[in-house]
């Protein structure tokens, strides 16, 4: 899985792949060619 900062790119790599929003977190998932699997946000520093 790729980790990008922009999604718009990696959305147009395949037909069937589409953006899901999970958990705060953008994914693409293809589930053709799971090689195009892209995560973008959820960097946040979380204190304890």
């Amino acid at each position: 899985m790729q980790v990008l900062s922009s999604l718009k790119d990696a959305k147009k790599r395949h037909r069937d792949c589409q953006i899901v929003r999970r958990r705060g977190r953008l994914y693409v998932i293809c589930k053709s060619n799971p090689r195009f699997k892209a995560r973008q946000g959820g960097a946040r520093n979380r204190r304890a």
